[in-house]
């Protein structure tokens, strides 16, 4: 087994790595059978972007703050502890963002895709699923669309809903609505597609995030599931997402 380990730019990442290289040997990314991941949650977000398309298995160690993607770090019997992971496909949203003027941005997201208000004035923003006008007017800071594995990262924060991986479930999330008051969100079916139309866009411009490729002044932003993409995450027996996921909902 060939493994790759890659760091974060803390000490305590760095010196997991040496001693991890050291005693197990550490192959090239290209040339790895697995990528190890030391660090946090936003390292493993780099790590999985970088590996897209690839296909090859990422596990990850927690050296960082948070971690919730991660392993728990312990250096031993680190071969037989992959040997015996369970598997996670995860499958990430496809942003397609216009801007007046400009090319497309298109990128992927493995957490989630947002719209945020530029300025001091509200967004005004147009819902439509699957070409049906949803909502005709959302007045709000902004909106996201998240994938299960990132509904516990901004989504949570959002107060959107926690998804298990397995409910083929997107999340969409307003971000301090103001109008309609009341409206709290929605939970679509995995293979549609969410199409923002942002008005007033001269007066109220927004942005559009895919985790961290962002469109500045965007009039349009079309998302969906790309299921043509899959990323593989590996976890422990007694850790995996899946059990996070459930468990982070009863967490008081």
């Amino acid at each position: 087994m060939k493994l790759a380990i890659l760091a974060a730019q803390n000490e305590a990442a760095r010196v997991a790595q040496e001693a991890l290289a050291a005693r197990y040997g550490a192959a090239p990314p290209d040339q790895a059978d697995i990528v190890v991941a030391l660090g946090g949650d936003g390292f493993m977000l780099e790590t999985l972007h970088r590996f897209l398309g690839r296909g090859t298995p990422v596990y990850g160690m927690n050296r960082g703050s948070v971690g919730f993607l991660m392993n728990d770090y312990a250096e031993e019997d680190l071969p037989a502890r992959i040997a015996a992971a369970q598997a996670s496909t995860l499958h990430p949203l496809r942003m397609r963002a216009i801007s007046n003027g400009s090319e497309p941005v298109e990128a992927l997201a493995i957490n989630e895709v947002s719209l945020l208000r530029e300025s001091r004035q509200v967004a005004k923003i147009r819902i439509l699923i699957d070409g049906r006008e949803r909502l005709p007017e959302l007045m709000c800071d902004g909106v996201l669309v998240s994938t299960p594995a990132g509904s516990t990262a901004y989504n949570l924060s959002a107060h959107g809903p926690i998804v298990p991986l397995n409910a083929n479930l997107l999340p969409l999330t307003p971000i301090s609505a103001f109008r309609p008051r009341r409206w709290r969100g929605a939970l679509l079916p995995s293979d549609v597609e969410v199409v923002f139309e942002i008005l007033e866009r001269d007066k109220r411009p927004v942005a559009a995030v895919a985790d961290y490729t962002e469109a500045r002044d965007v009039s349009r932003v079309e998302v969906r599931e790309a299921r043509d993409v899959s990323l593989t995450l590996l976890f422990d027996p007694d850790h995996g997402l899946s059990e996070r996921i459930i468990a982070e909902q009863f967490t008081v």
